[in-house]
């Protein structure tokens, strides 16, 4: 590896170079006018695949924007891995907000700012380089390596099940690898190995058949709108506990290495209270912040309405009112059988003075790869050698559907090996990634291909 990371130690500044063309394309997959330019992001992608020696590159269309594979399966007996990311970005807007032009890359106090530097483009990069300096000074890489990177992620992925559904023999590997998330936080090297899934519901509440004057028919009538306020109200005990019978009997319970591994990282309550700006955090007693954000199911009023919300002033007592309301969930949880329990409840607590209608959105699986799996292990040593710490262990409390659906789809577990931070302004103006996580991240996945070849063999 030595002469590998020379090269990579080398080459910072024609990295920069490169990185700036990939994201002066402004690949934004939700506006239809940037139709051609997504197209040309993925031919850039494609020659880079070509460009850094990865074979059997193409450009497969979908419905939407295209996918770029590659691939280098050089190396019989072997494992494979499956590496996934997405060169599309989010809208720019609000442009005046920014301190320097978007889709132009400036470098400032050690950061590399640009639409799409730390998602996912930035991150994209990193493993191209990596992949292109074990390529060019070892002649070979030390396993098999399969890549999709899409152009729809910001977008939800609409067609990215369909195509990996339609290549599942293509696609085969042993792990999954995708660098688009965070370390928690600056000089803190982490490995995420869990997410959480959801499942999310509206509910309906139909009081009167038409709105009522409140003068006139006030006080004879139940308002919607207070009904649902107290069936909301109800579904949290004051310990902070979701009280829908059944909530909690699968949950997959932290072990005692997990909480003293959370535990170590650098996060005090006070601070993230400040930051929040409340003066006091709330939730389900027994648990620290982090454990109730990352490995405990909740329960949260997404939104409320009904009745007249507009200026001044109109006296009325609606027919209806509507909630929306998501739950987060943990390993073993189903949302299926979570958005079940959720409307039998609803149902049956509601008051008999209105009619409620419960109506299952959407969700997604929690997702867990174990800190002991070889892909796990391997980014551990990664890590360390790429940043020169030993990292910690963390999850995420947000979801990302694709990890469920590769394990669906493929029954491949996902090692979370991302480069980002909390603060780099993601989806908002200015967003960044920091030039030692961007280099950091080159040497650590030129590593990580070395690791696991080894530990998974």
């Amino acid at each position: 590896m030595q002469q590998t990371l020379q090269y990579i130690e080398s080459n910072k500044e024609r990295y920069l170079k490169e990185v700036a063309e990939f994201l002066r394309i402004p690949s934004v997959s939700s506006q239809p006018n940037r139709k051609g330019e997504v197209l040309r992001c993925s031919q850039w992608v494609a020659n880079q695949f070509k460009a850094i020696g990865m074979e059997n590159v193409s450009i497969a269309p979908t419905a939407g924007h295209p996918v770029v594979y590659a691939d280098w399966l050089h190396a019989p007996g072997k494992p494979t891995i499956l590496l996934y990311g997405h060169y599309d970005v989010q809208p720019e807007d609000p442009v005046n907000e920014w301190k320097s032009p978007p889709f132009e890359a400036s470098v400032r106090e050690g950061k590399l700012f640009a639409r799409g530097s730390a998602d996912d483009k930035g991150q994209v990069f990193i493993h191209l380089k990596a992949i292109e300096a074990v390529l060019k000074n070892e002649g070979k890489l030390p396993l098999n390596l399969k890549v999709i990177i899409e152009g729809e992620e910001e977008v939800g992925s609409p067609n990215l099940d369909a195509f990996v559904s339609a290549n599942k023999k293509k696609l085969a590997a042993d792990v999954v690898l995708i660098s688009d998330t965070s370390m928690f936080a600056h000089g803190v090297p982490t490995i995420c190995y869990g997410l959480r899934g959801l499942a999310y519901c509206e509910i309906e509440v139909t009081g009167p058949n038409t709105d009522l004057h409140s003068g006139v028919f006030g006080g004879s009538v139940h308002n919607p709108i207070q009904a649902l306020s107290e069936i909301i109200a109800s579904l949290h005990d004051k310990n902070g506990r979701v009280t829908i019978p059944g909530f909690y009997d699968d949950v997959l319970k932290l072990s005692k290495a997990e909480r003293n591994s959370f535990a170590k990282l650098p996060f005090k309550d006070s601070q993230y209270a400040k930051f929040l700006g409340v003066k006091e955090l709330y939730g389900e007693k027994g648990f620290t912040t982090l454990e109730r954000r990352w490995a405990r199911p909740t329960l949260e009023c997404n939104g409320i309405w009904g009745g007249y919300t507009g200026e001044g002033a109109k006296t009325v007592l609606p027919g209806k009112a509507y909630a929306k309301i998501s739950m987060r969930l943990v390993p073993n949880q189903s949302a299926e059988k979570i958005a079940t329990l959720f409307g039998k409840h609803i149902k049956k607590i509601a008051p008999k003075t209105v009619q409620v209608k419960v109506t299952y959105l959407h969700g997604g699986e929690a997702a867990i790869t174990p800190i002991d799996s070889p892909g796990v292990r391997a980014a551990v040593i990664a890590l360390e050698k790429g940043f020169g710490k030993k990292p910690l262990y963390q999850r995420e409390g947000g979801s990302i559907p694709i990890v469920t659906n590769f394990k669906k789809i493929l029954g491949l577990d996902t090692v979370l090996l991302g480069f980002g931070l909390p603060d780099e302004n993601a989806h908002a103006p200015n967003e960044f990634i920091s030039l030692d996580n961007f280099f950091g991240g080159i040497k650590t996945s030129a590593h990580y291909y070395y690791e696991y070849s080894t530990i998974a063999k």
